[in-house]
């Protein structure tokens, strides 16, 4: 009986050791986990500002240039190149152009919208930024 006793203190003292350990192990798998989430949230705020100030200098910056060259290169026949330098009316002009006398004349006037973006949003592109700064911005030169 005595032998069964110390079995019973031993398996008590091996479960109330692995409890102890299994205690210890959680308590570090917690401090580890929400170090790890400190450091997610910290990242993420990083990369939602980078991509804040980056989306500010590109929309409300001062030079608009690539943003409207490759937007006149993909999709200028809709003129949503000259939305984004400030032409509204040349914007609806193009718009008008592009989605009106396109259906008319079965998609000439369309085309011709297109070609036409397609040498803004290269001369948009091949311009230094001082230059399409000056023309485009300060100048307010509409078309070419």
């Amino acid at each position: 009986m005595s032998d069964e006793k110390n079995l019973g203190d031993d398996l008590n003292d091996m479960l109330g050791d692995a409890k102890e350990k299994a205690s210890e192990f959680a308590g570090e798998a917690k401090e580890k986990a929400s170090e790890f989430a400190s450091e997610a949230k910290e990242s993420a705020k990083e990369f939602t500002d980078g991509a804040k100030e980056a989306f500010n200098e590109v929309t409300a910056g001062d030079n608009k240039k690539i943003l409207a060259g490759v937007l006149a290169i993909l999709l200028g026949a809709l003129g949503i190149h000259k939305f984004i330098l400030g032409y509204n009316k040349e914007g609806i002009i193009m718009l008008v152009i592009t989605l009106i006398l396109g259906v008319i004349t079965c998609g000439i006037a369309a085309s011709v919208m297109g070609i036409v973006s397609l040498i803004e949003g290269i001369i948009y592109l091949t311009k230094s930024d001082e230059e399409f700064y000056n023309t485009y911005q300060v100048g307010k030169k509409p078309w070419f």
